[in-house]
């Protein structure tokens, strides 16, 4: 069953803007990682602009950013909340710092705990993930542009 979440995945997408002043902007995409089979037999990867997504369904999120600026970004930093309805997979290698409180702490993954009912506290897991934040050790030169992507899947 097909579930059109796409609005809600797509709005949840926008970063939060990090450090106006330095003149960064921030485009972003959603696409939609397709595996198709060619008439080689061969299976290839797929970036598809989403029509309609269902659960299981991976997004690839991707955000573009761009300093129109005339001095370099320094401590540059871009937060974005996960979509409700999509499960944090991974950072395309990066090593993102990840909240699964809110966005009250940081930390990689592996070193994050959520508390259950009954007080205990387990290993934080990716569906846990409230939201993803890249802080960038080195300025962003004047004119200098780059990408960052993570992954999810469709609840």
């Amino acid at each position: 069953m097909m579930r059109p979440c796409l609005l809600a995945v797509a709005a949840a997408l926008l970063p939060v803007p990090a450090l106006a002043a330095n003149q960064v902007a921030l485009d972003n995409d959603v696409f939609v990682e397709r595996v198709r089979t060619d008439a080689a037999g061969k299976q290839r990867i797929l970036l598809e602009e989403p029509k309609a997504v269902a659960p299981g369904d991976r997004l690839v999120f991707v955000l573009n950013y761009r300093n129109g600026g005339t001095q370099p970004a320094e401590k540059f930093v871009v937060t974005n909340p996960m979509p409700a309805a999509v499960r944090f997979a991974d950072a395309g290698g990066a090593r993102p710092l990840v909240s699964v409180d809110g966005g009250r702490q940081w930390g990689p993954l592996a070193a994050l705990t959520v508390a259950e009912a009954d007080g205990t506290r387990r290993a934080a897991q990716p569906a846990d993930v409230t939201h993803v934040r890249w802080a960038f050790d080195k300025p962003i030169p004047a004119g200098g542009r780059g990408q960052l992507l993570f992954r999810g899947v469709v609840k």
